[in-house]
């Protein structure tokens, strides 16, 4: 038993019924054994895959060894939160009217306020039941997405998921939609059966991806990748990846919209309430017309706010390019004038797209 504490699998039971309670999806436990992908990690780091993500160059020792992050940890809690919809009900998936408003595609897991707000509570809670429960001498560290930790592979050690070809992990009841935090704990807790990796001969998240940032199965290389390039990358878009962007303005979902396993994929408890449908399929022309001041009140607490308005409207600018309506040559012609040059740079290159080529049916549906 932990000292003065429960016994390790009744303490795991109590554990996964609060997660449960708290509105998580899953809730799996693993040991704080080094992440056996931590080699894979740093040569991706050596051949710059990372692209402009210094972050996650920092501390690589952390990640491949947790007693550095916490000293004298056991055991590592994984959960997951699902952000799936229902297809007949989620507007992201459906198509624009013929003649409608052009508009932009936003990532479905930023279709909420921003989840690192949303699941901090919870899961301070579910840190300080196991506190509470376990009897630790040392607090338990919580992270969503923000700590130096190897999640995914962690998450499949637990049986969360397995790691899938385009490298996110895919959950057997969850499909790819979800989300996932860890607590790290001195707290010894039985751990969970690994998964195993269930793509076998399915390459379809390869084929779907418009830009090649999956060169090779479980490799992918960042500065390819569309939802790198409209939240991360802060520059200038490469010309040659403009068109493949199409009318995605934040993220990017096709490599996990076309999993198989998404078939088993169900709504999440936590997230559910708390979908803006004003983020789905936003307006392009309305989006363009934004000054710093109305960016911040649009976006104020979602994860859009994550690009800052230079590199939004650069994105908007683009998928107006590419849908070639020549409605928008007006709004691009006054933004070949805005003060940030980013925006005026990328306005330019639209009006010379919508004058130069037809539209291209379906872009970015």
């Amino acid at each position: 038993m932990s000292p003065g504490g429960m016994a390790k699998a009744e303490l795991k039971a109590a554990l996964v019924r609060r997660a449960t309670e708290l509105g998580f999806d899953a809730c799996r436990v693993t040991t704080a054994e080094p992440p056996a992908s931590a080699p894979d990690f740093e040569r991706a780091l050596a051949e710059g895959r990372h692209a402009e993500m210094a972050w996650l160059a920092k501390a690589p020792e952390k990640r491949a060894d947790l007693s550095r992050v916490l000293p004298g940890i056991r055991s590592v809690v994984t959960v997951a939160i699902s952000y799936h919809r229902d297809p007949h009900h989620d507007p992201s998936a459906q198509t624009a009217a013929p003649g409608s408003t052009p508009r932009g595609i936003v990532a479905r897991y930023a279709q909420h306020p921003d989840y690192h707000d949303l699941l901090k509570e919870p899961l301070r809670a579910l840190t300080e039941f196991l506190d509470t429960e376990a009897r630790v001498t040392q607090r338990s560290l919580w992270y969503v997405d923000t700590g130096p930790i190897l999640e995914r592979d962690l998450a499949q050690r637990a049986g969360i998921g397995f790691v899938g070809k385009h490298t996110n992990l895919i959950s057997r009841t969850l499909g790819n939609w979800f989300l996932l935090a860890e607590i790290l704990t001195t707290a010894e807790l039985e751990p969970d059966a690994p998964e195993h990796n269930r793509c076998g001969s399915c390459t379809r998240c390869l084929s779907a991806c418009p830009t090649g940032a999956l060169p090779a199965p479980f490799t992918l290389d960042a500065r390819r990748c569309i939802s790198y390039l409209t939240i991360e990358h802060r520059g200038s878009i490469p010309e040659d990846l403009r068109p493949a962007i199409g009318t995605r303005i934040f993220g990017c979902d096709d490599c996990l919209a076309a999993c198989p396993w998404n078939r088993f994929a169900r709504a999440g408890a936590l997230l559910r309430e708390h979908h803006r449908a004003d983020l789905a399929q936003p307006d392009l022309l309305e989006l363009l017309s934004l000054d710093e001041a109305a960016f911040k009140s649009r976006f104020a607490g979602t994860s859009l706010l994550r690009t800052k308005r230079r590199g939004l409207l650069r994105n908007v600018c683009i998928a107006l390019g590419n849908v070639g309506d020549r409605r928008a040559i007006p709004a691009l012609t006054r933004a070949t004038q805005d003060p940030e040059p980013l925006i005026a740079e990328h306005a330019a290159w639209a009006l010379a797209r919508i004058g130069s080529a037809s539209p291209t049916p379906g872009v970015g549906l």
